[in-house]
């Protein structure tokens, strides 16, 4: 038995920590680049030399503080560019005075490029009824100087505004701007952008009295990523290892008793409490935001936890093995466990595609699943091989009993009513 038990697979916690660590480090340096020489060129032309790469949409920001222009306003200058993928479209850029750095309360300057090339820039109030479907029309918002679209440069379409922010409504430390690019546009005046995750996360809080520009809202891309990460190790990973030990290391085609039992419950509930915390982060970020959600992976997400949480309430309400009812336990929890893998699997790859991980993170946990898988398939081949063979010596050890048992003499009350 201990030959036995040193044979088994080491904890896998260690490579997937190693993991998290590489994902979350690879996201904290691809949100922390600088913009673009041509960009950077553009605004030195217009003397403004703060510049930064916001993290979503391709998009470009570079600005400056005058002097204040009286004791309860200051001046900025902003250089703002996109990328826009399409002959016609939009892009557009503004501040928000409300607590939050979200779409509906800011005061947007949006540029709008006509299927003729031409551009048309002016300034919208974005309000809740705008969010609900009514047509965003041109108003004036109080705190443009002066507008104007710039050139293209390196597929960035860019314009150039200049501001005059009141002190009591705008404070430039702490300033909530949002940025969006659309496709649609009718008669000259944009309609809604896409509803991708780029889109939704197109908000931060900016310091521009920082030359770097630093961030208080690259906060929710970092826990997204976790989130990912965490349900990614939890469910997808650790769940389905845990169910593996328990099919092939229970009794058949080996046997390790107690010790798969532990590995087991040790695998499910750590898969647990990690895929619990991410799936607690996604909740967070969904509170967050108020105006958009992915409701089918937050569904998928709600039954993953509900019947997860079953299953392992399942390991203290067990029945005895002596229970009538133990067999149909056995039966639901079985079916309730792989059917919980596969709703695991379908919402990981949902929220791979929300994520826009690209295909690092596509092709990466297909590689994880196969992984898991192959172990699975050998395993699974090697049970049915050593089953037939147990059936067959068995077959071979019972001839030879049956045959004896022909030959022996039959019994004094037999052989009395032959004669």
């Amino acid at each position: 038995m201990k030959t036995q038990q040193q044979s088994m697979p080491s904890s896998p916690l260690l490579p997937l920590t190693i993991l998290t660590l590489t994902l979350l480090s690879l996201t904290l340096a691809a949100n922390a680049q600088d913009c673009t020489q041509a960009f950077f060129k553009l605004a030195e032309q217009k003397n403004i030399s703060d510049c930064k790469r916001l993290r979503t949409l391709g998009a470009e920001f570079a600005w400056k503080l005058h002097g204040n222009a009286s004791h309860n306003s200051t001046v900025v200058d902003i250089l703002f560019g996109a990328t826009l993928n399409a002959p016609q479209g939009w892009i557009g850029w503004g501040v928000n005075p409300g607590r939050r750095p979200e779409m509906v309360g800011t005061k947007a300057i949006i540029a709008v490029k006509r299927s003729d090339g031409t551009w048309l820039v002016d300034t919208y109030d974005i309000t809740k009824e705008i969010r609900n479907g009514c047509n965003l029309l041109p108003s004036e918002i109080g705190i443009v100087l002066d507008k104007s679209v710039e050139q293209e440069v390196d597929n960035l379409h860019t314009m150039h505004v200049r501001l005059n922010l009141s002190s009591h409504a705008y404070n430039v430390t702490r300033l909530n701007h949002v940025w969006q690019v659309g496709y649609d546009i009718e008669g000259g005046r944009p309609l809604g952008h896409p509803k991708t995750l780029r889109n939704v996360d197109s908000t931060e809080v900016i310091d521009l009295t920082d030359s770097n520009g630093r961030s208080t809202g690259q906060y929710r891309s970092y826990l997204r990523t976790i989130h990912g990460v965490l349900n990614i190790i939890g469910w997808g990973t650790l769940l389905p290892i845990g169910i593996i030990i328990a099919r092939y290391f229970r009794v058949f085609p080996f046997s390790y008793d107690p010790l798969w039992f532990n590995l087991h419950i040790g695998c499910q509930l750590t898969g647990f409490l990690v895929g619990t915390t991410g799936w607690a982060i996604g909740l967070s970020l969904g509170h967050s935001s108020r105006y958009y959600t992915f409701r089918d992976h937050r569904t998928y997400g709600i039954l993953i936890f509900t019947f997860s949480t079953i299953q392992m309430l399942a390991f203290r309400l067990k029945p005895k093995v002596t229970d009538d009812y133990r067999k149909y336990w056995n039966m639901y929890h079985h079916f309730l466990g792989y059917g919980l893998l596969a709703i695991i699997f379908i919402n990981i790859f949902k929220g791979i595609r929300i994520l826009e991980g690209g295909d690092a993170w596509k092709w990466g946990y297909v590689a994880d699943l196969a992984f898991l898988g192959a172990i699975a398939f050998g395993l699974e081949v090697y049970t049915w091989i050593n089953f037939f063979r147990l059936k067959d010596r068995q077959k071979r050890e019972d001839r030879p009993k049956r045959e004896d048992k022909a030959f022996e003499p039959k019994s004094t009350s037999q052989n009395r009513f032959i004669t």
